[in-house]
C-alpha cells in the first residue's frame, strides 16, 4: 500500500496511510476495468519528438497536443521511470528526498537536485511552482478505480487543473506487474523515449529471465510462506495480494503468500490487516518482505520484542518491497530477482 500518511479512512487516506501494504503501510486504491488494455498511439520514437502527439491512459480518455510535452511534471516514481527511458521530467512530487536530503527510494536514478519538486509530502503540491513550469503535460499513478491521480491533492485538483496541462494516469491497481510496466513503456515512447535501445533489451530479458528464476525458486520449495508486511509506530500490517501489482504478479508465479481473510481486510480498503505488535504472530511465516519507503519504519529500527522473536526474523529471512515499484523493467528485475533468492535460501522456520 502506497502510505500516505492519511489520518482519516477515506479511501484515498486507507492507501496512504498503510493501505496497499503490498504498496506499504497504507496503500491506496486504483484501476479501471476498460483501461486494462488501453493503448497508446504514440507514433515511431523519432516521429513522436516532433508531434502531433496522443495517448489513451489507463481512465480510458485520450489526450491529444500539437507536440510531444517537453515540459514534463509527474509523480516520483513515474519520473524515475521516465528516466530510465530517456524522458526527462521538469518537476515531481511525492517522496523525492529523505529528512536528510537524499534521494528517496522511489526516486531510483533520478537526479534530484535537477528536478523542481513541488511538494515531499502527502497533501503537498506546490501550485505556483507548478504553475510557473509552464507543463504540458501531469502524470501519475492511479491505486484505485475513481481516475484518482496519485498524489494529486483532492482538495488542489481544481486549481492544478486550471493551469491547462492535460493529465495522464497510469494504473497500479488490481492487475498483474507486466501491465503498467508495458504501459509505461508505451508512454515513455509516445514521449520520445528510446525502447529499441539494447539497454532496453537487456533490462526486459533480465526482468523476464528473474520472472523464470522466481517461477522455478516457487515450485522447488512450496510449502516456504512468505508474508508481506509494513511497521508503523503503533501497528503491523499484513497486506493481502489482491489488488497490489507486485504481488498479484509474484502469487501468479507461484510464491506462496500469507492471505489475511477479506474480513480483516475490510477497514484497511481491501488491503491489509492491521496487527497490533502484541499479535504480530499471528501469522506462520517463512520470508518476511517488509515496505522500504520512507514512511515506514524499517527492520533494523523495529523494537518491540514481539518482532524479533518471530521465526523468519531469528533466521535472517526478512527481505525489503517496495510498494510502489518503480515502473520500469531495469528497476523492477532487481524485486524478482531478490524474492527468488530469499526463497532459495530459505530454511523452514514457520
Amino acid at each position: 500500500m502506497p502510505n500516505a500518511r492519511a489520518t482519516h479512512l477515506t479511501r484515498r487516506g486507507i492507501l496512504a496511510a498503510g493501505g496497499a501494504l503490498g504498496l506499504g503501510a497504507a496503500l491506496a486504491a486504483c484501476g479501471d476495468g476498460d483501461a486494462k488494455d488501453g493503448g497508446s498511439a504514440g507514433e515511431d520514437t523519432a516521429a513522436a519528438k516532433s508531434g502531433p502527439w496522443t495517448f489513451k491512459d489507463d481512465r480510458g480518455q485520450t489526450v491529444k497536443a500539437d507536440k510531444v510535452p517537453a515540459n514534463i511534471v509527474a509523480f516520483i516514481g513515474v519520473a524515475a521511470a521516465l528516466h530510465d527511458y530517456g524522458v526527462e521530467a521538469k518537476g515531481v512530487f511525492g517522496p523525492t528526498t529523505t529528512k536528510d536530503g537524499k534521494p528517496d527510494v522511489q526516486a531510483g536514478d533520478l537526479d534530484v537536485t535537477k528536478v523542481t519538486n513541488l511538494g515531499n509530502e502527502w497533501g503537498q503540491f506546490n501550485i505556483e511552482k507548478y504553475a510557473a513550469l509552464r507543463p504540458d503535460a501531469l502524470i501519475s499513478t492511479m491505486f484505485d478505480d475513481t481516475g484518482t491521480l496519485w498524489y494529486v491533492p483532492e482538495e488542489s485538483k481544481k486549481k492544478i487543473e486550471a493551469v491547462g496541462a492535460p493529465s495522464v494516469g497510469i494504473s497500479v491497481y488490481d492487475r498483474q506487474l507486466t501491465q503498467p510496466l508495458q504501459r509505461m513503456a508505451e508512454l515513455a515512447k509516445s514521449l520520445g523515449g528510446d525502447v529499441t535501445s539494447a539497454k532496453f533489451t537487456q533490462a526486459k530479458k533480465r526482468f523476464e529471465d528473474a520472472a523464470a528464476r522466481l517461477r522455478a525458486a516457487a515450485k522447488a520449495k512450496p510449502d516456504v510462506k512468505v508474508l508481506v508486511g509494513s511497521a508503523s509506530q503503533d501497528l503491523f500490517y499484513v497486506s493481502g495480494t489482491n489488488l497490489s501489482v507486485d504481488l498479484e504478479y509474484f502469487k501468479s508465479l507461484g510464491v506462496n503468500f500469507v492471505e489475511p481473510p477479506e474480513s480483516a481486510k475490510k477497514q484497511g480498503g481491501g488491503w491489509y490487516e492491521s496487527l497490533s505488535w502484541e499479535n504480530v504472530d499471528k501469522y506462520p511465516a517463512d520470508i518476511i518482505m517488509m515496505d522500504n519507503r520512507t514512511q515506514a519504519i524499517q527492520p533494523a529500527d523495529i523494537t518491540e520484542g514481539t518482532w524479533k522473536k518471530l521465526p523468519a526474523v531469528k533466521a535472517g529471512q526478512v527481505i525489503a518491497r517496495n510498494p510502489e515499484p518503480i515502473l520500469s523493467y531495469d528497476k523492477c528485475a532487481p524485486l524478482l530477482e531478490s524474492l527468488a533468492e530469499a526463497i532459495e535460501k530459505a530454511k523452514k522456520v514457520s
